[in-house]
């Protein structure tokens, strides 16, 4: 055992209120009233161990077994046998040992008559302490056979005591150490402690833990008076008085004993300090403070593991947290991984668009060129050599070329838009004359396919946008209408305005859309069922950079299919006033 669960009893030195003066209970049984008087007088001025006698005179074995089932903890019984009947008195010894299992009270036989109930058949068949005849029974020897049943009985009411607090202890033992709550395990330390005293116990648990101040306390349970201490939304502060008595136990470090107070103290292996504060409407007898220092000297363990629960708790909890923030953080890493991957994925899928609408918006230029250097050619082998011609077709292809220049900074810039979301270069645009420049650029084009590119445009039609975009939409509506039209085909080139809308739109005479088609039109590498007449290439990126312009000029992309196999017409629907994107 360690020392800190070694008792030190100390008497207690408060000022105290008188106790009431104790006393044994003597009960006379005898039919005969001079019989009373007598053990009266001889008993007068008895007194044992500081208490004196409480004589209960009962006149007929009837009234005492009255009196005895109404009160009990009777100490000596004096008992007359022949009353009411011969054997009254000891048909009320069994009633007291069978009935009322009382094996405690000392009964000491006295009889007038001896020969009605040898002495040794009464011994062996009742359990009876004495048997005394009335006529031996003197002062001299009643005080004797008194103070003999008084010794007995104390002792037994010890053993009893003593074996009814271990078993309260045995019982309360491993339902301490099922606590799991310090507040759970405190309010369970008060009620057993009332229960092993078997008295009314008010009281407070102080917990004093090891890692914080010397003079911060905690109050873990209360009851009686001291239980709003402990109650509420939270502990409220000890009375001055309490906490004086609290802070005297942490600093003596001790168990104190007094007549209404005692203080309980322990210190567990995890160096936290409890002390139990006791009020008890009677003062602890010595077989009282040997149970308590016994229930006390093994709480230190009930209370180490409660406080290892806890930290084990708090440290799963903490655990816990961080795996939730470890969780999270690798989440996030998952979620930038992935808009990595998506940037990546994105900048290779940008990369292809641009490559294909390099190859796609360049060819048309270039063809234009080839054509106009074809035509070119042939002027110069030409007698007399035109010349006026020729330079008109130089002037042709120093347009074109300046305009394929302009188409690559435009991609160049598309690019840029598809990374940075940038706006567009939004000016006053002559609708209309542009619209007329791509027809005359596309109109070699259409020649050398035997086609002819009319246009309905009028003379003039302002509206607000990106002229370069613009003209590179309507360069593909066109070269697309020329592209799927057959030899001969004549290419309707309108610009038309429709309440707030102006419209640009292209009718070609080739295969119309098919069903298939109308589901995928303006979509990114997405080729139409018809393929081009003069065996051209495609790379499915005309369409889907129309509609986008389109819509980046606040506009449509729209397409309709002739009944009959005559043709289709593709249109871009602008704001007059050049509308935001949506």
């Amino acid at each position: 055992m360690s020392e800190d669960d070694i008792l030190f009893l100390l008497p207690d030195d408060e000022p105290g209120e008188d106790m009431p003066a104790a006393s044994w209970p003597v009960m006379v049984v005898d039919d005969d009233p001079a019989v009373h008087e007598g053990t009266r007088f001889a008993l007068s001025g008895y007194g044992l161990d500081g208490a004196g006698l409480e004589l209960i005179s009962a006149y007929s074995a009837a009234e005492a077994r009255t009196l005895l089932s109404a009160r009990r903890g009777m100490a000596v019984i004096l008992l007359d046998v022949v009353m009411e009947t011969d054997d009254a008195g000891l048909k009320l010894v069994d009633f007291v040992r069978r009935e009322l299992k009382d094996d405690t009270v000392r009964i000491i036989l006295r009889t007038g008559q001896p020969g009605q109930a040898p002495e040794r058949r009464v011994i062996v068949d009742y359990d009876i302490n004495d048997y005394k005849a009335k006529t031996e029974l003197t002062a001299d020897k009643l005080f004797t056979s008194l103070t003999a049943a008084l010794r007995a009985y104390q002792q037994l009411k010890r053993l009893e005591e003593t074996r009814r607090g271990l078993e309260i202890i045995i019982d309360a033992a491993p339902m301490l150490l099922d606590y799991k709550s310090m507040q759970r395990l405190a309010e369970g330390v008060l009620t057993q402690v009332s229960s092993l005293l078997n008295v009314a116990c008010e009281g407070i648990l102080v917990l004093r833990e090891q890692s914080g101040p010397q003079d911060a306390v905690s109050v873990l349970a209360g009851s009686g008076c001291y239980q709003h201490l402990a109650g509420g939304d939270g502990p409220r502060p000890l009375d001055d008085d309490v906490r004086e008595i609290v802070a005297r136990a942490f600093t003596e470090r001790r168990h104190t004993f007094g007549d209404r107070w005692s203080t309980l103290y322990v210190h567990t292996a995890s160096g936290s300090e409890i002390v139990a504060l006791l009020k008890a409407d009677r003062s602890l007898s010595e077989t009282d403070r040997a149970l308590i220092g016994l229930f006390t000297s093994r709480l230190s363990v009930a209370f180490d593991n409660v406080i290892l629960y806890e930290q084990l708790q708090r440290a799963n909890i903490g655990l816990e947290q961080r795996v939730v923030e470890r969780t999270g953080e690798l989440m996030r890493a998952n979620r930038r991984l992935a808009m990595q991957r998506s940037d990546l994925r994105r900048a290779n899928q940008l990369k292809t668009e641009i490559l294909g609408t390099v190859a796609h918006d360049l060819k048309n230029p270039l063809a234009v060129i080839l054509g106009r250097t074809e035509m070119l050619g042939d002027m110069i082998e030409a007698r007399p050599q035109p010349t006026e011609a020729m330079h008109a077709q130089i002037g042709h292809i120093r347009e074109t070329a300046r305009r394929l220049t302009g188409m690559i900074e435009t991609l160049i810039a598309d690019a840029m838009n598809d990374a940075l979301d940038i706006t567009l270069r939004r000016e006053p645009v002559d609708f209309a004359s542009l619209a007329r420049e791509v027809s005359q650029a596309n109109g070699p084009l259409a020649e050398t396919k035997g086609q002819t590119l009319r246009s309905e445009i009028p003379d003039s039609l302002t509206l607000h946008g990106d002229a370069e975009r613009l003209r590179e939409a309507m360069d593909n509506l066109i070269s697309n209408a020329i592209k799927y039209s057959p030899a001969g085909a004549e290419i309707v080139v309108t610009v038309t305005r429709e309440a707030d809308d102006t419209i640009y739109a292209v009718r070609d005479h080739g295969p119309g859309l098919s069903p298939e088609d109308i589901g995928r039109l303006f979509g990114r590498f997405q080729r139409l069922s018809a393929k081009p007449t003069a065996g051209e290439g495609s790379t499915g990126l005309g369409l889907s950079i129309v509609k986008r312009i389109a819509e980046l000029h606040g506009g449509r992309a729209t397409a309709e299919s002739h009944e009959g196999g005559a043709g289709s017409t593709f249109a871009i629907r602008l704001p007059t006033g050049g509308g935001e994107a949506a």
